[in-house]
């Protein structure tokens, strides 16, 4: 029997327009740096997507780097970054934010998602401190849409925590490497303008969705990093061939192609928990988008991996495990058949 893979969202090339977009202009002259008309091209599609002509739009490799990179920009140095312990930036980053010189303060999230109160207890807490001089100073709160377990922020949510951050002198920055997962999700309440009026800035994700690779960072409000272009080069991040990120972008964002391609994968997704779910599989989580969260015996590990890829993700208990399974843009029905003749012949 054949062996399909649902490990990550990342695992094909790009999408077929991008790569038809790529071979179409591969003898094409432009300037280095992004400083050339198809990355101009692409930043001017993303600020009206945004409703948002002012802002910056710069080009990076890939979502680890951007977040290095733009939280060393927004952080002074005696500041770090409130997160949710479960946060990329906390967990799987490998240390690149205390690497760069910044804590990671860490808070407990719900399903993955920080919450207004606990970021203003985390604010308030600081300030009241009498030893706060000797402290870390909260400075950016960082949260992910979708989370790290596929939920999502509602508009409301985040207008809560855009208002306590503000109120207390933090920015708010919002990681968006499976952004297109969230925009293309029917339970979703939160556009990219609510981004750009919330957060002070945020990337939207190409290497899981759809690109080859490539994240496009945004800052509604320019001023508020003057001199990222200069901060990118510091910290080795920026591309001499931006043009081949910014030629992406273009295609993602004309004709709507980002949120149709986050819509596929959620449709793909979905069918995926009705195959668990008719097989009496417990799905956990309640994760709405493309990542699927379900609970095995170990043995039933053991037996999936032999014909479905998956990412381990905790152990649930001494006999129980969690694993995640991702669609992505390019999931077909015959992956998800494949799946399904799997979980026939597996069982639990």
């Amino acid at each position: 029997m054949g062996y399909v893979s649902f490990t990550s969202d990342y695992q094909q090339g790009c999408h077929p327009a991008i790569l038809r977009r790529m071979v179409e202009g591969n003898m094409e002259c432009h300037a280095g740096y992004g400083a050339d008309d198809v990355c101009e091209s692409a930043r001017g599609r993303i600020r009206e997507a945004c409703a948002c002509p002012s802002a910056a739009v710069h080009f990076l490799a890939g979502g680890t780097q951007a977040n290095m990179v733009v939280l060393d920009a927004l952080l002074a140095p005696w500041e770090g970054v409130v997160a949710a312990t479960s946060g990329h930036v906390s967990v799987h980053e490998a240390g690149a934010i205390e690497h760069g010189g910044h804590k990671v303060i860490e808070l407990s999230g719900e399903l993955g998602k920080l919450t207004a109160k606990k970021v203003e207890a985390c604010a308030a807490s600081w300030e009241t401190d009498d030893n706060r001089d000797h402290m870390v100073q909260p400075g950016v709160v960082y949260i992910s849409q979708p989370s790290e377990y596929g939920t999502l922020y509602s508009r409301m949510e985040l207008e809560a925590i855009s208002h306590v951050c503000h109120e207390h002198g933090m920015r708010l920055y919002v990681d968006g490497a499976r952004l297109a997962y969230a925009l293309g999700c029917p339970a979703n309440d939160v556009t990219l303008p609510d981004l750009a009026r919330l957060a002070d800035a945020f990337y939207i994700g190409g290497t899981k969705c759809g690109a080859l690779l490539g994240e496009a960072v945004v800052f509604p409000n320019p001023a508020i990093c003057p001199r990222f272009f200069t901060q990118m080069k510091q910290h080795g991040a920026l591309l001499a061939k931006s043009w081949l990120v910014g030629m992406q972008f273009d295609v993602l964002f004309e004709g709507e192609l980002y949120e149709r391609v986050g819509r596929a994968a959620i449709v793909a997704a979905d069918r995926m928990r009705e195959l668990l779910a008719a097989q009496g599989y417990r799905l956990v989580f309640g994760s709405p988008t493309n990542q699927v969260f379900v609970e095995l015996s170990d043995d039933g590990v053991s037996r999936l991996a032999e014909r479905v890829g998956y990412s381990f993700w905790e152990k649930s208990d001494t006999d129980h495990a969690i694993v995640r399974l991702a669609t992505s843009w390019a999931t077909t029905e015959a992956d998800l058949d494949a799946l399904a003749a799997a979980l026939d012949e597996i069982g639990h």
